[in-house]
């Protein structure tokens, strides 16, 4: 038998949570979560430097890397950070969140960009 660790716990009702909100833009979302930890997408502070507008919420099914500077004040939302990242984040005074207090504050997706 298969032992199951608090973070698959974790996972598992943050996709749920997402899957309840019916809203498009969290059911794919959650699909991504759902795929094995190999494919889930990890994500550069360098890549959202480039593509993120300052307006918009950013949402990484997956792990926020360090990798890179963040010079933009944005909200970006992952499963995971890594602590470099939570910190370049926050000195750049931006915002980290988890995915289910994005969808429960945006439930229609609006104003949210996927990136990965």
């Amino acid at each position: 038998m298969r032992k199951t660790g608090p973070t698959n716990i974790h996972m598992r009702l943050t996709i749920s949570e997402l899957r309840k909100v019916k809203a498009p833009i969290w059911t794919r979302v959650a699909d991504e979560l759902a795929k094995s930890t190999r494919a889930r997408r990890q994500v550069n502070l360098s890549r959202i430097e480039k593509y993120a507008d300052g307006k918009r919420t950013i949402v990484v099914p997956g792990k926020v890397l360090g990798s890179g500077e963040l010079t933009k004040k944005v909200t970006i939302a992952a499963w995971k950070f890594s602590d470099e990242a939570a910190k370049k984040i926050l000195a750049a005074k931006g915002q980290v969140i988890s995915l289910s207090e994005l969808a429960k504050k945006e439930p229609k997706g609006k104003g949210v960009t996927i990136l990965g």
